[in-house]
This record gives C-alpha cells, structure tokens and sequence, in this order.
C-alpha cells in the first residue's frame, strides 16, 4: 500500500524532479518508509512513489522498480496471489531479484501484455511506462479498492493516488458544483452514470476493472474496461455444494489476505462480517495468538455492540482493542478527516473507521483486514428486501407469501403494497416513476439558493433501470455504492500509514455469489443467507444469526447537539450562501441533529461540504 504519482508530456520540460516531489510530498501518509522520483531516458515520463512497505522489507522493493531494461513501474496496493504467479512466470524463464508481487506485476505484464490483470486478485492501481514503446498503461482493481485520479490538458497527463498530488503539480481546484448539487440534495457521491466523475472539474477518476494507455509523443489515451460480473442467477447447485463452495472461496481469500512481512491484525464490530473474518484468520493461518483485533465502542448508547464483541473473544484468542471517539474528537480532526478524504462523506460513521485505523497504527499493526463488501454482495441491508419480493411475485408467486409470512415475523417493517406489486408487473414505469420523484424531490430542497437549483437542477442523474434482486446488488458493488465505502476505508487507513484488506472482494468469491439465484442470498427472512448458514457451525449462533445491524454507528444525533460542533454547522451553512449555494434564509433556521442513516441529514452534508470543498 502506498503513494503513486506521474507526469507525462511530449514537452520534457514539464517534467522534473521538483514536480515529483511535490507529488509525492503530498502522498507523505501513504508511504512514510520511502520516498523516491524517476524521469526516463526520453524524457516524456516521470514517476514518483510513496513506499509503505509490506511485502519483502528489503531495498529490493524501491520503486519505481525497472524490468528488463524497458519497463518501469510504480505500485499501490497488493496482488494477493502473486507467489502463485511468480512460479508460472519462472516456469517460463522470467528471473525475479525481489520477492515483492510488485516485480510480479512487471513480469506479468511482459508476459501477457494488457491482459497481465486478469491474473491478478488483488486491490491495485499501478502505472507501467514501456520505454521502448513510449507508452503508459495504468490499472485499477476491479472493484477500486485503490485510487487513481487523472488531470490532462493539452500539455501534460498527471495521474495520482489522491487529487491532493495533482494540486502540488499546478493542476487546478474548481468544485464540480453538479456533484455538489446531487450531494447536497439525495446524498449522492458517486455519479451512477459517469463512473470518472469526482468533486472537481477536470479531475478524473479512472473506473474500476479498468485499464488505460497513454502515448505522449500522440497526446492518445484509451480507456478500456477489462473484466464485468455476469448478473445471472443461473447456477444450478445443491445448498450443501454451495455452503461448500463458498466457504472454500472466502478461506482462499483470506488465506491470501494473511501474506505480509508484517504484523496484521482485524477489525471488529461485533458483526457478522467481521466476524467470519476473524475466524477464518484464526482457523487457517498461524498468526501469532492472540490476534490483535480493534473496535470503535459506545457504551450507554442504544447501538453499542460491546457485547458482541465481547462474545466473539470469549470464544476465540483474539486481544480486543477498543476506542470510544467523542464529539470532541471530531471536532477536533474535522478537518483533517476531510483533507484525507477530499470528497464530502455521508456521515460520522467514517470517523470511528478513523479512529479504529488510528489506533491500530498506535500497535505496531500495519495490515489490518477488514469484513467491507459482504454487504452489496450478499444483500445484507433491509432495502434489499423488496427488489426480491418484486422479483418473486414475477417468477415465482408461490414463494412469496411464505417469505412475506416470515420476513415479517422477524420484524422486517420494509413495505409490500400495490405500489409494490405495480412495480413488479411494469419495472420500465416504475423505474421513471422513480426518476420523476428524485427529481421532484432535489428541486424540492428550499435550503438551496434559486439561483443554484436553476442552474444545477437538471444535473440529477438518471438512475439506470434496475431489475431483480441481482440487478440492484450489481448497481450497488459496481455503480453507485460500495466504492464510496472503499473510498473511506482507502483514506481512513492511509491516513495512519495502514494497509486495509478485504475478504469479501476476491473477484472468485463475488463471480460464484453472483452467479446463485436469489433465494442463495435473502431466504426465510434472513438477509446474508448463504453467508449465515455456511458460518452457523463456525461462529456463536448469537453473532451468525444476529437480526440487527449496525456496524461503526456513533451517536451522530448526540454529537451534532454539542455547542461546538453546532457552531461549525452555523459557519459551515454561513460559507455556503456566500458561494450562492444555500439561500440567506438558512442562517435562521434551527440545526437539525439527525442519526448516521437518516435519509434528510442536511445538516451534516453542509457541514463536510464546507469542510471539503476549496472555494468556500
């Protein structure tokens, strides 16, 4: 895990070792063991990297790190199954001087070319500059666990881990006020239809499961998509085989998770997620014991999970490290949570992540893996419920009612109406219904100012059409959804010199999950079913069958009542209507302190904005 940054031009003197630094100077968190800049030969490339070393502590893993004499490459990130490579590499003659999976990455892109990141699980984002060919290839994993932002004018092309590097390269800052008005309105950070979009005009973010070439000499850029998920539901399979399956796919992972030439350790919530981490580290590794693992608690609040924690150590070796972050805290790391992060975020739910990282780096943990992505994946989130009622009453009639009977004896409040059914039977209309309303809805917001709603109104994006309990968990892994999730995790981590893995993104694991029909994944009520069952003889029934969920949640409402934080909320809402986007009238209302999930959090969404944002 690490810092990467680049300049290319045809015109050599917009590349020097100056601007390198400046990059890399900037990506300081990323990477606090190394730091170090290289301009080829020709002239057209420059490359800089932050190193936080991981993988073969050695000299041996400097980068940027050359390969037979042609190609050069800075790396951030892991490939998880790089020993497995690197002997099919070597059975082919390739000769390997380190033992890092980044000189794995430069082999296999001498081998295979483009296609070298089929190859690879792993989170990554890497740059190659061929010297022969004058080229550029660079990559992101497929689910963009690792960032890449790209600024490109007629002069030069810069690339970065985080924008804040190509701002030490002279690129501008000028807020995209199209993603600020989505934002501000339905709480979007993503653009579901422009997967480059960022918070900053001319900024670019390159797509997951994507790769791109550049040519300096042509000023050419391709960008092309290297790997989907098929959302088939096909898969003809017995419940044992696919119990079987999956537990052999998500050991795999984490057995792979586990590589690393430093101490690692696990984040807990008391979740199921989290959990099945922590037993799969504990069932197939010979990690030191106990394992240090490290949660955010709140006790006397209503969504603590204290004792879920402590049920999971009482039934595995693991040494708990908790920390409880107040109002106080975060008024006092504001702003230093939102230079790590850049782009507004959704709520306070981020900041224990802080916290959690933070405290883990106090240990001497440096790899911590984490339960992320189940989530989208496995549909584990309420909502989920209905696109699956709606994909029963059109398949499968006789299913519904006893899934309605059940989810409903366990408490599940998600409504079933003939709105519903409507839906079902016409998901075209129902899907311009909804564009309709989300439309209404943004318009509808009279904190903004007129002028900024008649400008930026129209900018909401339409949401794609959507079928199927498969088609929203595709939306929500790929679209719009789980990587903002990755963005926290990504920042949060970086900010304390921590590498975050995650189980429940190898590509294998999600490719199986997706291809079982629905019922693998919301059954009887549960959501997280497959999951559940394959883990009910592995963890305390308490935590595998759990109903709540919670996850990080910090008493957001109580924190946004502190006076302090009240009064940055007030200065927060004073900076926006000076840049026109707030209406004067704002200043007079009454704060409205809101939980982490509410779906009208304005006030917090002001908040991080100003916070985030440069022109205000």
């Amino acid at each position: 895990m690490c810092g990467i940054a680049g300049i290319l031009s045809a015109d050599t003197a917009k590349i020097s070792d100056e601007r390198l630094k400046k990059m890399t100077a900037a990506l300081a968190h990323r990477g606090p063991d190394d730091d170090r800049a290289w301009i080829s030969a020709s002239g057209l490339a420059g490359l800089g990297h932050r190193r936080l070393s991981i993988i073969d502590l050695t000299s041996a893993g400097d980068q940027p790190m050359h390969y037979l004499d042609r190609y050069t490459i800075v790396h951030n990130g892991e490939i998880y199954n790089y020993p497995e490579i690197r002997s099919l590499l070597q059975s082919k003659g390739y000769v390997f001087r380190s033992k890092t999976d980044t000189e794995v990455i430069l082999a296999a892109y001498a081998h295979f070319g483009n296609d070298c990141v089929l190859h690879f699980d792993g989170m990554f984002a890497f740059a190659i500059w061929d010297e022969q060919e004058k080229t550029l290839f660079l990559a992101r994993d497929r689910f963009g666990e690792k960032p890449l932002f790209i600024y490109r004018d007629g002069d030069q092309f810069l690339f970065a881990s985080e924008m804040k590097a190509l701002w030490a390269a002279g690129a501008p800052k000028k807020d995209n006020a199209r993603m600020l008005f989505n934002f501000l309105t339905i709480g979007y950070t993503q653009s579901p239809m422009d997967s480059t979009e960022t918070f900053f005009e001319n900024i670019f973010k390159l797509p997951a499961r994507s790769f791109l070439v550049y040519r300096p000499l042509e000023d050419s850029l391709e960008v092309a998509p290297y790997w989907d998920i098929e959302v088939a539901n096909t898969r003809h399979i017995g419940e044992q085989e696919a119990v079987d399956t999956f537990c052999q796919l998500f050991d795999t992972s984490v057995t792979r998770r586990l590589r690393s030439d430093v101490r690692l350790g696990t984040s807990v919530s008391g979740g199921l997620d989290s959990s099945c981490v922590v037993e799969s580290i504990l069932r197939h590794s010979d990690v030191a014991k106990p394992l240090p693992t490290f949660s955010a608690l709140f006790p006397g609040y209503e969504k603590d999970e204290s004792s879920y924690v402590r049920l999971l150590a009482e039934h595995f070796p693991m040494e708990n490290h908790p920390i409880t972050p107040t109002a106080q805290d975060l008024i006092r790391d504001l702003e230093r949570l939102a230079w790590h992060q850049e782009e507004p975020f959704l709520s306070a739910s981020i900041y224990a992540q802080f916290q959690v990282y933070g405290l883990a780096a106090t240990q001497g943990i440096k790899v911590i893996l984490d339960g992320q992505g189940a989530d989208e994946v496995l549909a584990g989130y309420s909502k989920y419920y209905g696109r699956f009622w709606q994909e029963l009453y059109r398949q499968d009639k006789r299913s519904l009612a006893p899934e309605l009977a059940a989810a409903r004896e366990a408490g599940i409040t998600e409504p079933w109406t003939w709105k519903n059914r409507l839906a079902a039977k016409y998901p075209s209309y129902a899907a311009m219904y909804l564009r309709r309303q989300r439309k209404a809805q943004q318009r509808r917001n009279s904190d903004l100012s007129r002028g900024f709603v008649q400008q930026w109104g129209k900018s909401y994006y339409m949401l794609p059409h959507i079928e199927g309990l498969g088609g929203i968990l595709y939306y929500n892994t790929f679209m719009n959804g789980m990587e903002e999730l990755l963005r926290y995790a990504d920042r949060n981590a970086m900010a304390h010199g921590v590498e975050t893995r995650l189980a429940f993104l190898s590509h294998e694991l999600v490719e199986f999950v997706f291809s079982l029909p629905s019922h693998f994944k919301i059954r009887q009520g549960w959501t997280k079913w497959l999951l559940r069952k394959s883990m009910e003889d592995r963890l305390p029934a308490a935590i595998a069958w759990r109903r709540d969920k919670i996850g990080y949640e910090p008493p957001q409402r109580l924190w946004m009542q502190d006076p302090m934080l009240q009064e940055y909320i007030h200065e927060a809402r004073r900076k926006l209507v000076k840049a026109n986007i707030l209406a004067p009238g704002v200043l007079g209302k009454k704060i409205q302190p809101q939980d982490v999930h509410a779906a009208e959090n304005c006030d917090w969404r002001y908040l991080v904005t100003a916070a985030c944002m440069g022109a205000y």
